[in-house]
């Protein structure tokens, strides 16, 4: 069985990219994963390859396959495709981006390093992979986050350490889910930053629309969003005491500091400090965050 990989998958990676192979043999070999050592590189047929389902990359811009197409024409695959042994061929774990260029190359045969991988293991380097080479979009990348979460049950610990990003980076790639389906469309397609989607996840579902349609028609920048939310929110029930700039300096380190949305009110020389969460295991992050505090 192949080894558990949570907490630092990450670390190993540059093992599975180093080598590098023409996209073509130069004198034939028989395409078996077994004619030599695990970390060969093997020759196989582009039929027998077929993509990893669990892929978190959903789309892929077809002028840049067609710009990679051309250079392998002329270049060749010089980095092998990453490959796991499965009931009929094999299946994508990186590389797929390539493998689909040379498809479109019209190659016969690509240059493989073949993995024995389980599920876990390949969906996450599968992950970490695109998320090295920044390939993902911001909601193809909180999709994959939230699958280790979800299904391969990782803490939101064991992802930071495996991705090599913050928590509170974590944290706030997952509230991207939390938005309506046109907006992550809108930002997996790059007609808005996930700045600005994160600008609206606590606006009410009734004021989204228009906020964001402002968004896209007018050019708002990000901070220009933050202003257009916070004054609607101020004219929201009642009118809020305004509160003055240092105040709110404090409240966006804080937000930065804890990954989520603080609120300081004041009343008199009294006050309190809402954090706000969004689920249990963003209860008990923010928890162990402040536990660690000394």
């Amino acid at each position: 069985m192949a080894p558990k990989v949570k907490g630092g998958l990450g670390r190993g990676l540059e093992s599975l990219f180093a080598d590098t192979a023409p996209s073509a043999p130069s004198v034939e070999i028989k395409e078996t994963a077994e004619a030599s050592s695990k970390d060969s590189v093997k020759y196989i047929s582009i039929h027998d390859i077929r993509p990893n389902e669990n892929q978190p990359r959903k789309y892929f811009d077809p002028e840049k396959i067609d710009d990679l197409a051309k250079s392998i024409n002329e270049h060749g695959v010089i980095q092998p495709i990453i490959v796991r042994k499965v009931e009929k061929g094999y299946e994508i774990v990186a590389g797929e981006r390539r493998w689909r260029a040379a498809v479109k190359a019209g190659l016969t045969v690509v240059p493989t390093l073949v993995r024995e991988l389980d599920d876990e293991e390949n969906m996450l380097i599968a992950i970490i992979e695109n998320m090295q080479r920044e390939d993902l979009n911001p909601i193809e990348e909180a999709e994959g986050l939230n699958q280790m979460i979800t299904v391969y049950k990782f803490t939101q610990e064991e992802v930071s350490k495996s991705v090599g990003k913050s928590r509170p980076y974590i944290t706030n790639s997952l509230r991207l889910l939390k938005l309506p389906e046109y907006i992550r469309e809108a930002v997996a397609g790059g007609t808005i930053s996930s700045g600005h989607a994160r600008t609206l996840i606590g606006v009410d579902p009734e004021k989204q629309e228009g906020i964001y349609k402002r968004i896209v028609s007018e050019g708002l920048s990000v901070r220009e969003t933050e202003k257009l939310v916070n004054a609607d929110g101020k004219n929201r029930k009642t009118k809020k005491k305004t509160k003055n700039a240092d105040l709110l300096k404090v409240e966006a380190e804080l937000k930065d500091a804890l990954g989520t949305k603080v609120n300081i009110l004041e009343s008199g020389k009294k006050g309190k400090i809402e954090i706000e969460y969004y689920s249990k295991e963003e209860l008990e992050r923010l928890i162990d965050l402040l536990r660690s505090v000394k």
